[in-house]
């Protein structure tokens, strides 16, 4: 399984609140020592609440915003924003079946307003049908009770970000996806309706490269764009590769990743044309 070089295990909102924190700090010309020392702690401590990286101990914080000069509605509202980010997501009550590695993804996931995908090899794990998301986990998976925890989860994803509404996912497939015999007929041609349904959804859309696109740039592998409603928070990165999986956040890394997806949305059939492709596609899997 991939070993993914998380930028942070923190929840996206804490990430967030962290800056805030940090620009109230700067704001009030105190430097990262008189933080500390009026915690008594180490400045490590306290990049680490900046940076979002621990849960928050609440007097603390309240203790910090004391110091910078933070007071009544002001200090109110984000005493109550960083005890609500301390809280575990809806995906909690699937740890147990959560790998570590992908902890974070799932927090990035979970907050984004907008996801950008490539996907070379498979459906998008937010777009697969049960049936196809139980084949595709037991190629890599042994415990058939993991497996089916998995399932779960993958399927309340689907939920919890599509069928609610509230994030836009924009994903990009090779035909190859629809194509390999990943699952018996009549699961893909399943998989194939299952797309056409999501494609209708306003916030779904679905880019298929197809076999006439020899070369594109982003053959190297899988990955993923986070966009966040949060002007603190810039795009980030998740990729997989032969090595592992990890995360970016760099603007000039990130922009590199942007721009080929970019190109590559322009090169291939509009979303227009995605539903026929589809529905072509399935008559002639048998």
């Amino acid at each position: 399984m991939p070993q993914a070089q998380s930028a942070s295990a923190a929840t996206v909102r804490l990430l967030v609140l962290g800056r805030r924190l940090r620009d109230l700090r700067q704001g009030a010309g105190k430097s990262l020592e008189h933080a500390a020392a009026a915690l008594g702690v180490s400045v490590l401590a306290i990049r680490r609440i900046e940076q979002g990286q621990v849960k928050w101990k609440m007097p603390y914080i309240k203790m910090l915003l004391e110091e910078y000069g933070v007071d009544g509605e002001e200090a109110r509202v984000f005493l109550a924003l960083a005890a609500e980010a301390n809280q575990p997501g809806w995906w909690y009550r699937y740890r147990d079946a959560l790998p570590e590695w992908f902890r974070a993804f799932v927090t990035l996931e979970e907050e984004a307003s907008l996801i950008r995908a490539y996907e070379p090899h498979y459906v998008p794990g937010i777009m697969q049908t049960e049936d196809y998301a139980r084949i595709v986990l037991r190629a890599g998976l042994r415990d058939s009770d993991e497996v089916e925890r998995r399932v779960a989860l993958r399927l309340q994803r689907q939920r919890t970000l599509l069928e609610q509404g509230g994030t836009e996912l924009w994903a990009v497939i090779d035909e190859t996806v629809l194509r390999r015999p990943v699952a018996r007929p009549e699961v893909m041609r399943a998989q194939i309706d299952h797309l056409i349904e999501l494609v209708a959804r306003p916030n779904v859309t679905l880019q298929v490269i197809p076999f006439g696109l020899f070369l594109h740039e982003a053959m190297y592998g899988p990955f993923y764009i986070f966009r966040f409603p949060f002007p603190e928070l810039q795009d980030i990165v998740y990729f997989e590769n032969v090595a592992g999986s990890g995360y970016v956040d760099q603007h000039d890394n990130v922009a590199a990743f942007v721009e080929a997806l970019d190109r590559i949305s322009a090169q291939v059939p509009p979303p227009q044309r995605t539903e026929a492709m589809l529905t072509e596609i399935r008559k002639e899997i048998r």
